[in-house]
């Protein structure tokens, strides 16, 4: 008699063992890493405000994590991730949706020329691809442009270096150019710029564009190091939508956007040997975390939750490694603009250690109505 091909399977493999009876810990078996992360691997990180914590530990853990844009010797530590660094391996800022990763890919190696670079307040003017990286502003459009220009011969640089390269998938929101088709990292008005219901509309990515938005930043990454090899690990992001522009309820929406990052990084996973999942949504988000792993906003993931999402990678990774951070920028990188950072820091209580430009848009959600 042929056995039920159920029959054999592994406990965790069923919810009942796999979850039902697990603790509030990482289920195990939870994070089998499809290749080792070695002490010689170069490491970019890029993303939503979650990669913060990741590159934050990677860094900690003693792995050879690359920053291009180090900050400038002059600048306080306590102000570094006010203007942007010491976040990721560049200073781009959040890159919160795949067609933000594309857009940058295309201007390191394709030649790719925004229809706008600077947005303006209070005349100052900013970046309007990473408006939170100077919080006072420049004095003008072309020192912004000067700016970025320096910024992306930089990650062109470290696209060009990197051994692995970890993306934080965080949302499918976004505010897109109505003539140029650019993504934006925040509506506009919020940080700089102004709203233009005919210039700026927005954009609920689908799976098959996020699908095509990574393919396509591969494609591009993988010619212009003539075949030679990388690595990327995607993640989703376990923190929900601030608010939502679409005509949905936000828990709704959320749970949309998790469900296609999700989805779109197990099809990658999936089909490339070179592209891997690390399940940080599902440690942060499983039954039993819930009530331990948020603060009492359920937006804001708990020290606990970190430390546990990120002690998961760790094990699966296991030899220690002597600290480093690689790939520093010329002495010469263009000076930031002196001022005070704005109390109104794009944070709210509890994320001290996170700069993110997305928890702004709470300051419009009011009173309950």
């Amino acid at each position: 008699m042929s056995r039920n091909p159920y029959e054999d399977l592994p406990p965790d493999r069923f919810w009942k063992h796999g979850v039902a009876t697990a603790s509030s810990s990482a289920p195990p078996n939870l994070y089998c890493a499809k290749w080792k992360i070695e002490k010689s691997d170069r490491i970019a990180t890029a993303g939503s405000c979650f990669a913060q914590h990741i590159s934050r530990h990677l860094k900690q853990g003693g792995f050879s994590l690359l920053d291009v844009e180090p900050p400038p010797i002059p600048l306080p530590v306590e102000r570094h991730h006010a203007y942007g660094y010491s976040l990721y391996s560049a200073r781009y800022g959040n890159i919160y949706t795949s067609r933000q990763l594309l857009q940058i890919a295309r201007e390191a190696f394709e030649g790719f020329t925004p229809s706008e670079v600077a947005w303006t307040k209070r005349g100052a003017f900013y970046d309007c691809f990473r408006p939170g990286v100077e919080p006072v502003g420049l004095s003008s459009p072309l020192e912004v442009a000067d700016h970025r220009r320096y910024h992306i011969e930089r990650v062109r640089d470290l696209f060009l270096s990197m051994d692995i390269f970890i993306f934080t998938l965080g949302l499918t929101e976004c505010w897109i150019n109505s003539s140029g088709g650019e993504a934006y990292p925040t509506v506009p008005g919020s940080i700089a710029g102004t709203f233009d219901p005919d210039r700026y509309v927005f954009k609920n990515l689908t799976f098959g564009e996020i699908y095509k938005d990574i393919l396509r930043f591969r494609e591009i990454i993988d010619a212009a190091r003539g075949g030679r090899p990388f690595r990327i690990l995607l993640t989703v992001s376990p923190v929900p939508l601030t608010a939502t522009a679409s005509d949905q309820h936000v828990l709704q929406a959320t749970i949309y956007s998790k469900s296609v990052l999700r989805a779109v990084a197990g099809q990658l996973q999936s089909e490339f040997d070179e592209i891997d999942y690390y399940p940080s949504y599902e440690i942060i988000t499983h039954p039993w975390a819930t009530r331990d792993f948020f603060e009492s906003n359920k937006r804001t993931v708990s020290s606990q939750g970190v430390a546990l999402a990120m002690k998961t990678f760790m094990d699966e990774h296991t030899t220690l490694r002597p600290s480093a951070t690689l790939g520093a920028a010329p002495a010469s990188a263009l000076a930031t603009r002196s001022g005070d950072v704005p109390e109104h820091s794009p944070r709210e209580a509890g994320e001290s250690d996170l700069k993110c430009e997305e928890y702004l848009l709470e300051q419009w959600a009011g009173e309950t109505r």
